[in-house]
């Protein structure tokens, strides 16, 4: 099955008697050329180029503030690809407009303004922080927001509610409530709303922070598991040993090296030179 083969909905999977999928397939994509300043001006990604095959589980290391939660967002769909803002270089200087380039690459899909809501049915992202993305009264109120936004049936919301928490250990926990939740129950929701919508790629954002060590355990097996294509933003080393075979380290806003993870995490040198040892 190719990357651009289309997808199952959850709409389609219904009429064609099946049930919306937790994930359908991983999706391959590309990142070429990508900068973007904040609205200060000051670079928060520079030039940032790469490609991931579908299925792939890609580690994306770095320091604090070197822009992977940006990265992380701009594939999610969630910033712009291309935004025009205007920059003054110093007190005086007269303002110069300023824009986002680059291109992102979706399962076939390039992001553009016309192309958003495609790119975003194929993503699914989970936030470093679980009380930034758990916003309903229950558990299930939080995983069904997805299927409900696409305007999925009633049925097809309940199956992809169910299936979601099955498939991180979360069954029965629908009428529960977020903040009854333990760390990595919180984690372990956050996912289940990522997946309901069945998305190719999967991005997570510090996903094994504030867990203990059966927790990170638990949620290593629970994604490598799945079949989507996922970037991990983490500087846990050895939860991205375990599950990446390859890394790409990200610092000032640039890719500055990438590679097989084992020989990444292998070099002392590289680590500290870029804050990860």
């Amino acid at each position: 099955m190719t990357g651009r083969e289309p997808r199952a909905t959850g709409r389609e999977a219904q009429a064609a008697g099946g049930e919306p999928p937790v994930v359908v397939r991983g999706v391959p994509v590309e990142v070429a050329d990508l900068s973007y300043h904040y609205p200060d001006g000051s670079p928060a990604l520079r030039g940032v180029s790469f490609a991931i095959a579908a299925g792939e589980r890609v580690a994306l290391l770095g320091p604090n503030g070197a822009g992977k939660s940006t990265l992380l967002l701009h594939l999610a769909g969630l910033l712009p690809e291309r935004r025009q803002y205007l920059h003054r270089h110093g007190p005086g200087d007269a303002p110069h407009r300023h824009a986002i380039m680059g291109r992102i690459v979706v399962d076939g899909v390039e992001l553009s303004p016309r192309t958003i809501g495609q790119v975003r049915d194929r993503v699914g992202i989970v936030f470093a922080d679980p009380d930034d993305q758990l916003f309903g009264l229950t558990v299930g109120e939080d995983v069904a927001y997805g299927p409900q936004a696409r305007r999925w049936s009633e049925p097809e919301v309940a199956r992809a509610v169910g299936r979601s928490l099955s498939a991180v250990r979360l069954s029965g926990f629908e009428s529960r409530a977020p903040h009854h939740l333990s760390a990595g129950e919180k984690k372990r929701a956050c996912l289940a709303g990522a997946l309901a919508c069945g998305p190719g790629l999967l991005l997570l954002d510090e996903p094994s922070s504030d867990l203990d060590p059966r927790g990170r355990r638990e949620l290593a097996e629970l994604l490598a598991g799945l079949p989507a294509t996922m970037v991990i933003a983490s500087h846990d080393l050895e939860l991205v040993r375990r599950l990446c075979a390859r890394a790409l380290i990200l610092d000032q806003g640039a890719v500055v090296h990438g590679g097989p993870t084992a020989e990444i995490l292998a070099d002392t040198e590289l680590l500290l030179r870029h804050g990860l040892a």
